[in-house]
């Protein structure tokens, strides 16, 4: 029996979610084919257009559509993204750590934290455990040109052209992929006896009836949101920022750097993101309207800009995105699945809004209901799973400003009052004082933050776990780690020597 899905709003979301269900129940014979996907775009929504930072799970999700790498890199001017660099968060004078992609030496195997938090440190933590924030200042690129699509010698993800991007997802998704298209506006929504979405109803008349619907409509939330009244959960009392304003701006010349990472510079009441494509940066100012009036954040947006001497004197006006930062209390509801910002959305410092997407889009895709009994048993797990994502996500945001020794503004401080704090965040800190988060740190299956990210942050910000390793079996860790600090060192002296800069290896894939 075919299974006939509609996806609400195209996007970034819409068409992730399209190509992801596509590619894996797709048939070379148009008779077997056992779903049938209906995109349907309002051409009054614009895409919201920042979202251009993603993890290294967009290289299997690429790989899995079936999009060419070289293609994607070229179509998209796209970036390698190899680590969030964090400037200026700890004592707010310049300083900075990496949240690298790569995970500590040894891990699994041993946890080099401990024995880094009671040795004396010589360097930084992740210079300690990894190469990749050395490849980083350097603005290297993670893999050698000869290397096959998606491979790699430091693992990556990306930066890219979000329009760009959702051009490309559309092509593929209706030309190679068979999803179907309709441009239109939803303007009602028909139920069904038992509270099941039937159909859409665009503004030309035009029904749509499916078993499953897509929210993907954006901060609209037009059927999770407007149809079904589901409630949303503020979490501002948590995360302060609500604002952020976003520029695009050219490269200087052809020959600037590229970087390898997103780096986020801390502000007085906010912070500001930095992101490096081919032929621009993308740079925003994310901010707390409680704290700073909108005047204010642009002029210290204008200031950064205005400093760096690799971006081109043009004209410049930012564009404002209000938001309250929560999600839904549930996300998927009767026949009816938020995907994307119609589920929640955050600040995006550690670039959560894509993976979301592409997590929750296979989810749906694995676990496809083909009864609608089987519906609500699986709907009360991807809720269960999707809510304990969120959770996941607002502590490890939060993680980042709470450790700050920044006094200069009332912002910082009340980041760090413990009404602030989650419950769940304050019992982790409790045990990370006395020893370092490993990898028994979760019991989910499908954890986002891993006890490596919580580590590089941790430690990057000067967190200090007083438990000393002692004993016979901590000498043969100390050994053991020894011996890879000597690998990494060696290592990263041969990927110093190696690696293109990401300028040279994305010009020599735009000129092959």
């Amino acid at each position: 029996m075919k299974t006939k899905i509609v996806i609400v709003g195209g996007g970034t979301a819409g068409w992730l979610t399209a190509g992801i269900i596509a590619a894996q129940h797709r048939s070379e014979n148009p008779q077997t084919q056992d779903v049938e996907i209906v995109l349907v775009e309002s051409p009054d929504v614009k895409n919201l257009g920042v979202g251009e930072g993603t993890w290294p799970t967009m290289r299997d999700t690429l790989r899995q559509i079936g999009l060419s790498e070289r293609a994607f890199l070229s179509c998209c001017d796209a970036s390698f993204k190899q680590a969030s660099k964090f400037v200026g968060w700890t004592k707010g004078k310049g300083e900075h750590y990496y949240h690298p992609f790569t995970t500590p030496i040894g891990y699994g195997t041993v946890n080099a934290a401990q024995h880094w938090s009671g040795s004396v440190k010589d360097s930084n933590f992740e210079n300690w455990v990894c190469a990749q924030g050395t490849i980083c200042e350097r603005n290297l690129s993670p893999k050698l040109p000869q290397m096959p699509e998606y491979a790699f010698n430091l693992n990556y993800g990306y930066h890219l052209n979000a329009e760009k991007f959702v051009s490309m997802l559309h092509e593929h998704c209706v030309g190679i992929l068979g999803v179907n298209y309709l441009q239109g506006h939803v303007a009602n929504v028909t139920s069904e006896p038992n509270g099941d979405i039937a159909t859409v109803v665009l503004a030309t008349g035009e029904s749509i009836e499916g078993d499953l619907f897509i929210d993907c409509s954006g901060f609209g939330a037009i059927l999770i949101g407007k149809h079904y009244q589901i409630p949303f959960i503020s979490k501002q009392h948590i995360l302060f920022n609500d604002t952020a304003l976003a520029l695009q701006i050219e490269h200087a010349c052809d020959e600037v750097p590229i970087a390898s990472c997103t780096v986020a510079t801390a502000q007085k009441s906010g912070w500001i993101w930095d992101i490096a494509l081919q032929n621009r940066r993308g740079i925003g100012h994310v901010f707390s309207s409680d704290f700073t009036s909108a005047d204010e954040a642009e002029n210290t947006l204008l200031r950064y800009v205005q400093n760096d001497p690799y971006l081109a004197k043009q004209e410049i006006t930012p564009r404002c995105i209000k938001f309250i930062p929560g999600h839904r209390s549930s996300f998927w509801h009767q026949n009816c699945v938020a995907i994307g910002v119609s589920a929640g959305f955050v600040e995006p410092l550690e670039a959560t809004a894509l993976v979301l997407i592409e997590k929750s889009a296979q989810w749906v895709s694995e676990q496809l209901p083909r009864e609608r009994a089987a519906m609500t048993v699986l709907a009360k797990r991807f809720n269960k799973l999707t809510l304990q994502r969120w959770q996941e996500i607002i502590d490890f945001l939060k993680l980042h400003y709470l450790l700050t020794e920044r006094q200069d503004s009332a912002y910082w401080r009340e980041h760090q009052q413990p009404e602030s704090i989650p419950e769940s965040l304050q019992d982790a800190l409790t045990l990370w004082r006395t020893q370092a988060p490993g990898v028994y740190e979760s019991d989910q299956r499908f954890e986002l933050f891993s006890s490596a990210s919580k580590q590089y942050v941790l430690y990057g910000m000067d967190f200090i776990t007083t438990q000393q390793c002692s004993g016979a079996f901590a000498k043969k860790e100390a050994i053991l780690i020894d011996r890879l600090r000597n690998e990494t060192r060696h290592n990263t002296e041969k990927l110093l020597s190696g690696l293109p800069t990401n300028r040279q290896f994305l010009h020599k894939i735009r000129s092959s």
